[in-house]
């Protein structure tokens, strides 16, 4: 008997809405449902004009990474300073990593995928500890 829902999603359904950073849109794939809660996966567009606020933070979690579909992004990360992703790039972020991000192209699209679903974020003061 299989632990988690077969789901598809199909880009022609897709509805982007407003998430965590207010200046990205954030397609949900539907993984947290099929898997229970153990996995959450988005694509995370930039919404146009809307510049980044750069607020260092850190989430709560076991697994996140980023894959860059389209564009570029820029991030600062605790010990590994500025870090530009392009199409094609991708980043794990270890848990509880401190990062902000700096900037990002206009046409930004990325793949997140985070476990577990309902993780946190916490701000901090810097970057750097």
């Amino acid at each position: 008997m299989p632990t988690e829902d077969f789901i598809v999603s199909h880009a022609q359904d897709a509805c982007f809405e407003r998430g965590l950073r207010g200046y990205f849109e954030y397609r949900d794939l539907g993984m947290a449902p099929a898997t229970r809660g153990q996995v959450v996966a988005h694509v995370i567009r930039g919404l146009p004009g809307a510049a980044p606020s750069g607020e260092p933070h850190l989430h709560r979690t076991t697994f996140q990474l980023v894959y860059i579909l389209k564009g570029w992004i820029e991030f600062e990360y605790e010990g590994q300073g500025v870090v530009r992703l392009i199409a094609g790039s991708c980043v794990h972020q270890p848990p509880g990593i401190r990062h902000r991000e700096i900037a990002h192209s206009e046409d930004i699209e990325m793949l997140e995928i985070v476990m577990p679903a309902d993780f946190t974020t916490e701000a901090v003061e810097s970057v750097n500890r």
